[in-house]
């Protein structure tokens, strides 16, 4: 069997292709897993994207799926594809550290749900993806793992906290790339690595064990295209009982019904949120991008502040959070600890109940306003970063106002979509001038993914993005 491409073409392929590849017996899953396993173990070493390889593993699975195909068994929908999982997640008998040396020998005992549907479904793992310390903060480094590098330009962030599973969707490590999103985690490593990546509506995808964080968390694909995400999603989606807040419907087929005419959506364009900064750099290639909604037929308003700024509630929670989870924990660790996110729990441990019930009120009444949002627009079309990658080893960029851990700032487009509940996604629209990748963000109301995907498939159609590789 060979499709006759070479290698590189071959890591780059979608996986909507590949899924026809393969069933058609044009292409094995040996040759592919074995092609992506080349590609990882030639760029892991300069990227630092997979911090637990499982080659070994993935050959083997390898394997079987070419017996399945070879026996005309039924094949199921990510039969013999390549996919990695963030190291936040637990995943049984491989290491999951979640780049911290407190859990740098922890081997769950179970998978959680996503890693069985990727299982079940067909897909290989071939590893674990690089994460900041605990998902604390939207860079890509950590004391355990070291510092992951930006793909676009080495030595740069490549933003976090799905750090490795943006490294390996811009570099061609595969083709399917699980992310999870607390304050933006998908949507951050997305835009600075030039791919594509969605947060859906809180409980699409069941999280297990779920963290304590307020219920902010999201899980999601991080990918090249806007098909494969959809392909992923169909497998990820759906009701499980060990997540509390799992949504209990079944969404309908998202690859199935990607395309769509978005002509008369009623679009909101805010290029800054009405209180938030953006460098130029990022402005400008952001703002030509949005002619492409109109161009579509959308009937695209510039809106001014749609809420008041939720900055100080966000960092409410943030530091409360992690104070709490962690701050029993610091006289133990902090020597081994990221500095600023020890300085992020002893700020959390200085916020009174008071201060976090109210916080709570806020973030109650902030939901009515975003909510309100989606009662006079289908869509709202932001920058999805305020920057664009910077270097790494830094937390805030050298030209912002500096603080001991406070990257929020730069990342204010992310977080309310996630206070909220409602889904977002961000494209690839451009570059800086020295040729930084730059996002689009596409957010909807509660329980409107599929409108955000199709909304990102039209973008996609109108503005191509996947042809364009990093320089490796």
């Amino acid at each position: 069997m060979g499709v006759g491409m070479p290698d590189e073409n071959l890591c780059f392929t979608p996986a909507t292709t590949l899924r026809e590849l393969l069933r058609s017996k044009a292409l094995s899953p040996t040759e592919l897993v074995d092609a992506v396993i080349d590609r990882a173990e030639a760029l892991n070493p300069r990227l630092n994207a997979i911090c637990t390889p499982t080659f070994d593993a993935a050959r083997e699975a390898a394997k079987r799926a070419e017996t399945r195909i070879a026996a005309g068994e039924h094949l199921r929908p990510l039969e013999g594809i390549p996919v990695t999982i963030k190291d936040l997640v637990m995943t049984k008998g491989i290491r999951s550290m979640a780049g911290s040396f407190i859990h740098e020998h922890r081997v769950p005992e179970a998978d959680a749900p996503i890693v069985e549907r990727l299982r079940d479904a067909g897909a290989i793992t071939i590893g674990k993806t690089t994460t900041p310390e605990l998902g604390w903060k939207g860079c890509g480094d950590s004391p355990l793992t070291g510092i992951s590098h930006n793909p676009w330009k080495h030595g740069y962030n490549a933003g976090g906290s799905s750090t490795g599973a943006g490294i390996c969707a811009a570099a061609g490590i595969g083709p399917l790339h699980q992310g999870s999103d607390g304050a933006g985690s998908i949507r951050m490593p997305a835009s600075f690595c030039g791919v594509y990546g969605i947060k859906p509506t809180f409980g699409r995808i069941p999280y297990a064990p779920a963290p304590n964080n307020d219920m902010v968390s999201h899980i999601g694909p991080m990918t090249r295209t806007v098909g494969d995400a959809a392909m992923m999603l169909d497998v990820l989606a759906g009701p499980d009982d060990r997540d509390m807040a799992s949504l209990t419907d079944r969404p309908p087929g998202f690859l199935d019904n990607l395309e769509a005419d978005l002509s008369g959506l009623r679009v909101a364009w805010s290029p800054d949120l009405g209180y938030l900064k953006v460098d130029p750099e990022v402005a400008e290639p952001v703002r030509k991008a949005v002619d492409a909604f109109a161009e579509l037929g959308c009937h695209v308003e510039e809106v001014g502040q749609l809420w008041d700024d939720p900055s100080e509630m966000h960092r409410c929670f943030w530091v409360s959070n992690f104070a709490g989870n962690l701050g029993l924990l610091l006289d133990e660790w902090q020597d081994r600890m990221d500095p600023g996110l020890v300085a992020c729990v002893r700020d959390g441990l200085s916020v009174t109940a008071a201060e976090y019930v109210r916080a709570k009120q806020e973030r109650l009444n902030f939901y009515a306003k975003v909510q309100d949002l989606f009662t006079r627009y289908d869509l709202l079309v932001t920058p999805t970063m305020s920057v664009a990658a910077f270097p790494a080893g830094r937390i805030i960029p050298e030209h912002w106002e500096q603080h001991s851990w406070d990257w929020i700032r730069w990342a204010g487009f992310s977080y309310p979509f996630n206070l909220t509940w409602v889904p977002a996604a961000t494209c690839p629209c451009g570059f800086t001038p020295d040729g930084r990748p730059v996002g689009i963000q596409i957010v909807a109301g509660r329980g409107q993914d599929l409108r955000v995907l199709q909304a990102s498939r039209a973008f996609e159609r109108a503005r191509p993005w996947a042809d364009r590789r990093p320089a490796l």
